[in-house]
């Protein structure tokens, strides 16, 4: 913002310039001069403050850490912004989060970039900030530095964030998407698809008996008590686009293998099962925002289950396949009527906008 969160807290006795009550984000934010400054001051540092942003600098300079670094970055463009569950506030921290979480890594810092849309709320532009501020200190993650930009009215919509996550792996964590072997055990966290259709379900008005609340969250706790455990971890994944489905496709393609899916295995919500069949789609290939995968070897699958199930975020734990030797690399699925299926790559975009 200015290519960097400048300042700290908002200053004793400083007059607000911003009406985040009936303002709302004009072009003059974006153009490098006091109006931008005071949206960064009175809203995006005040929130975020921490000794890292408060250096006032174009980056942040950081403490040299021990072990290997991770960096992860993703875009946010969900639609609807706010949504049962959550907003694409703590999605963009979560989702950045996760993806440096499943390295093995213990993330550190965000950096955190947001593109405006002329005419944006910002009563809406502070809930988020809000809540992106309450789940990095929730993770115990400092967001560092970012940047903020504003188009024309009708060339955005509403907002757009882009985050950066740094971690660092400790010596002996080993994880990667290519060591996956045949004989290992497919683990997931919990229920699949409630994220995905929690989206889908705000964005059509759909009414279900029991609402359908995303799942969005930090797994890096979950991530940590499964290394504790000591099992034998080759592969951790968070399915987010393209669900189970494409995470475990792209897995077998990295490794050189087949997997074999037990359908009666996988932990579904009847609600997002329903809402499933309802509108013609696979919940295999419905995203998720705070799950992973796991592929561990077989004599340490139970171990593993176990420390996931003792954890809050993994307490619906299942073991859902295995790894096999397969020259096609073909994911497949007995189902619950006792046939075989091929679980394939997603085809097209089954849910747009949903992270």
């Amino acid at each position: 913002m200015n290519d960097a969160l400048n300042g700290g807290k908002v200053r004793k006795g400083y007059v607000r310039a911003l009406d985040i009550k009936n303002g709302r984000v004009d072009m003059s934010h974006g153009s490098g001069g006091r109006a931008m400054a005071q949206l960064i001051e009175e809203l995006f540092t005040d929130a975020f403050d921490n000794d890292y942003l408060r250096q006032g600098n174009d980056g942040a300079l950081l403490p040299q850490a021990s072990g290997r670094l991770v960096m992860a970055t993703d875009s946010h463009v969900v639609s609807p912004l706010f949504f049962p569950g959550g907003d694409i506030g703590c999605l963009s921290v979560h989702g950045t989060i996760n993806d440096v979480a499943v390295m093995g890594a213990r993330p550190l810092y965000l950096s955190a970039s947001f593109i405006l849309e002329e005419g944006f709320p910002l009563a809406d532009l502070e809930r988020i900030v809000m809540s992106m501020a309450l789940s990095a200190k929730n993770a115990g993650v400092h967001i560092v530095t970012g940047d903020t930009k504003v188009v024309e009215q009708g060339k955005g919509d509403g907002v757009f964030i882009t985050t950066t996550g740094v971690g660092v792996v400790p010596d002996g964590v080993h994880l990667s998407g290519d060591r996956a072997r045949a004989g290992d055990r497919i683990l997931v966290s919990g229920t699949l698809g409630d994220h995905g259709m929690a989206i889908m379900a705000q964005r059509e008005s759909l009414g279900f008996s029991s609402a359908i609340v995303s799942d969005t969250a930090a797994l890096h706790g979950l991530v940590a008590a499964l290394l504790d455990s000591g099992a034998d971890i080759h592969v951790l994944r968070d399915p987010t686009r393209g669900g189970l489905a494409t995470t475990l496709n792209e897995i077998a393609a990295q490794s050189g293998v087949g997997m074999m899916l037990d359908e009666r295995a996988i932990p579904i919500n009847p609600e997002v099962a329903s809402a499933c069949e309802f509108l013609g789609l696979d919940p295999l290939y419905v995203a998720n925002e705070g799950k992973l995968v796991a592929i561990v070897a077989a004599a340490d699958a139970e171990r593993a289950l176990a420390a996931m199930r003792e954890h809050p975020l993994g307490a619906q734990a299942a073991i859902v396949g295995t790894v096999q030797e397969d020259a096609h690399h073909f994911v497949q699925m007995t189902t619950g009527f006792g046939g075989r299926r091929i679980v394939d790559w997603l085809s097209g975009e089954q849910l747009p906008r949903i992270c």
